[in-house]
């Protein structure tokens, strides 16, 4: 939602018409990364502070410094916070702003991967591992080689494979890659280095892991996103074209990967028949919310499909203090998602 329409907000009324409350208000909350292990509900959010850092479109007011994992007994329960997980002074090669996290299991170890800023200022993707959901993890001493931006969605594939979907446009520095090597020398610009309005958006990138889920097994590659006619979405087009937070669920066999299109305020879909795409654009999620971003994940609770989500709401509307939300999501009888509008 447009930053300058906020101060016309009555943050009461909104709040009584939000089709969802926040999971847990004594901190904030965001980017949420939820899963099931075991029959329980695990969120691995991004941790919201008020570091004081100046406002800029490439997030330096995103200064979070740890995670906190989120979980709940069913959806309906209350939501426990599990305390700091892990912290940003844990992580040897990491300087700052731990952004959207996300885990996953394999043979009872969990895995949690993190983006963050190392020493030099670039974004890369680091592993910590524990033996529990909520963790205390373990960091690896360096990040993923070969991993750059942020973002990182891990999926496990029926068949027992994992891939992890990232990647982020701006303070994501998704752009400064296209190379194939980070653009040191580029001005510090949200757009600079991005395609023309008419050329094709940059993708995410898809990378399988590893057994041990501590590496890619190949270098990243282009997840394409097409339009009705089969042609790549445009960078012009940022009310469908991929801006940040990557997400992959299944549904009926078909692949959903979902995304938020930043400047515009949406989350969006396409859908595909393997986890490397190319996804068809199918429509919108998730209308935009109060704040400047939206960045969510889907995860199948009890046989019913819910989309976790943020907005600032319970900050009246500071765009880097916000917090998890829960709404289920429908399917009509094609597989299309049933757009949600996060306020009555």
């Amino acid at each position: 939602m447009p930053e300058d329409s906020i101060e016309h907000i009555d943050f009461e009324d909104l709040n009584k018409r939000a089709i969802s409350k926040p999971l847990v208000k004594h901190i904030y909350t965001a980017d949420p990364s939820a899963h099931v292990f075991d029959g329980k509900i695990y969120i691995y959010p991004s941790h919201d502070v008020d570091a004081g850092e100046a406002f800029d479109d490439l997030g330096s007011h995103f200064a979070m410094e740890d995670y906190h994992v989120i979980s709940m007994d069913s959806i309906d329960s209350e939501a426990f916070d599990n305390g700091v997980a892990l912290h940003v002074n844990d992580v040897p090669w990491a300087d700052k702003q731990m952004w959207a996290p996300d885990a996953n299991e394999k043979d009872g170890k969990y895995y949690l991967f993190f983006p963050a800023k190392g020493h030099d200022g670039i974004f890369k993707i680091g592993v910590a591992v524990g033996d529990s959901p909520v963790g205390p993890f373990i960091a690896q001493p360096e990040p993923i080689k070969g991993s750059f931006s942020i973002d990182p969605a891990v999926f496990k594939d029926d068949d027992g494979d994992y891939y992890m979907y990232f990647g982020g446009i701006w303070g994501g520095q998704l752009q400064r890659w296209r190379e194939g090597k980070f653009n040191a020398d580029s001005p510090e610009s949200p757009v600079a280095h991005l395609p023309a309005d008419n050329k094709p958006a940059l993708c995410p990138k898809i990378a399988k892991m590893t057994d041990d889920l501590l590496e890619f097994a190949h270098e990243a590659k282009d997840v394409l996103i097409l339009d009705e006619n089969g042609q790549p979405l445009l960078n012009g087009d940022n009310q469908r074209r991929f801006f940040e937070a990557a997400w992959m669920h299944k549904y009926n066999g078909k692949y959903y990967f979902s995304y938020s299109t930043g400047d515009t305020h949406f989350i969006c879909y396409a859908i595909g028949d393997n986890p490397y795409g190319p996804f068809t654009y199918a429509g919108r999620i998730l209308e935009p919310v109060v704040g400047w971003t939206s960045h969510h994940s889907i995860c199948e609770v009890a046989g019913k499909w819910y989309l976790f989500y943020h907005d600032s709401s319970l900050s009246e509307g500071v765009t880097h203090l916000r917090s998890v939300k829960v709404a289920e999501i429908t399917y009509d009888s094609d597989g299309k998602i049933n757009t949600l509008v996060p306020y009555k």
